[in-house]
């Protein structure tokens, strides 16, 4: 009975804190190298510990969506090959890439997702809010495929609707909208606003949480100002006066943790980016902008009921869809790991899955130093001068 009820107060705890503004502050960017690859990336950030799985799942691998009820919603069958990331253990990927190079990126969502109630016409094309990205990533290979299919989603015959299904690994209804990127760099995002499928186009590549992406658009007009080029001197009243250092032309960006100053930093900082050599070279280019958003633990703290959450960047993830690379690094590693969906075989049978939660390991150099006159490590030869 004891451990009954502490299970109840942990989930309860768990449901106060997904429910607030304050978690799951997640930001995405888009990158073009010089090769013409596009790059696209996100961190995601978490008030609770959160375990995450990478996955690969095969080409005719079937599902099935979950109605609020528990029962069987949307069946379908896998068209593409996927690897991605899986929340707390889940069956299904929240954030990945297929092997056509279309990504989906999952983001929280608070106070303005609205999902739609099952019916008896809808209840065969339901899937849950965290089930969505997958059938995304499965059935799709471009951006204007998913536009054409989601068109006909306020039709009692469309072929998906997102249902307000608990997870069951947090006791709630997750709040969320998704982002997604093709091979062309063609981008939307999807947000499940009063029931209906609101699909923004994306020009910018740039996503965040709430409020609504076409808010944070507008809002983006309040910081045209910026610029990477330093302020000139001005001259007034005959003293010239100077910028203390560089940086002065962004003078005024955000800086703080919020949705809103997180869009308007990724915005800025992916548009003034000097685009790299090759899809390698822009994928850590990407890492280095992500870094920007790191939320160090302690630094952002929801109290709810007494119990405080810090919120900080759990992972950090870069796809390549040229090379079908699914890049990433942890808090508690913050080495860069890479999974090559190619390495697989994309027609198998089973679900891959990789735990990705490893500890840092600390390399030690310091018997690779060697004397800056020998810099080979032969023996010296010539004897030290006299004193």
């Amino acid at each position: 009975m004891h451990i009954i009820r502490r299970s109840l107060v942990a989930l309860a705890t768990i449901a106060a804190l997904l429910t607030s503004s304050n978690t799951f502050a997640c930001t995405g960017i888009e990158l073009k190298s010089q090769d013409n690859v596009f790059i696209n990336g996100r961190t995601l950030e978490f008030g609770i510990p959160i375990d995450v799985n990478i996955m690969v799942i095969p080409r005719n691998f079937v599902f099935v969506g979950t109605l609020p009820d528990g029962t069987n919603g949307m069946s379908y069958t896998t068209k593409y090959a996927i690897v991605g990331g899986s929340l707390d253990n889940g069956t299904e990927v929240q954030d990945g890439l297929n092997e056509t190079g279309l990504s989906v990126g999952t983001f929280y969502f608070p106070g303005y997702a609205g999902y739609a109630p099952v019916t008896d016409a809808n209840k065969a094309n339901g899937v849950s809010p965290l089930q969505f990205p997958t059938w995304l990533l499965s059935q799709f290979s471009t951006v204007d495929q998913i536009k054409a299919a989601l068109n006909t989603v306020s039709n009692a015959s469309s072929n998906i609707v997102i249902v307000p299904t608990v997870f069951p690994a947090w006791g709630i209804v997750p709040p969320l909208h998704y982002v997604v990127y093709d091979k062309t760099g063609h981008s939307i995002v999807i947000e499940p606003i009063n029931g209906k499928l609101v699909v923004y186009d994306n020009p910018l590549g740039v996503m965040a949480n709430s409020p609504t992406f076409d808010w944070h658009m507008t809002n983006l007009r309040n910081y045209i100002n910026l610029s990477p080029i330093n302020v000139s001197p001005v001259n007034v009243n005959g003293t010239d006066l100077q910028q203390f250092s560089q940086g002065s032309g962004m003078h005024g960006l955000p800086g703080d943790f919020t949705s809103p100053s997180r869009f308007v930093r990724a915005a800025f900082f992916t548009a003034t980016s000097l685009p790299q050599p090759n899809a390698k070279q822009e994928v850590l280019e990407a890492f280095h902008i992500l870094n920007q958003f790191d939320i160090p633990r302690g630094a952002v703290r929801n109290v709810e009921n007494g119990k405080v959450a810090p919120e900080y960047t759990m992972f950090t993830v870069v796809k390549d869809p040229e090379n079908l690379a699914y890049y990433y690094k942890s808090y508690q590693n913050q080495d860069i790991s890479v999974v090559y969906l190619k390495s697989f075989d994309l027609g198998g049978t089973t679900i891959k899955v990789f735990n990705a939660n490893a500890g840092q390991t600390i390399t030690d150099v310091s018997p690779k130093f060697v004397d800056e006159a020998n810099p080979a490590g032969r023996p010296m030869t010539a004897s030290l001068p006299q004193p």
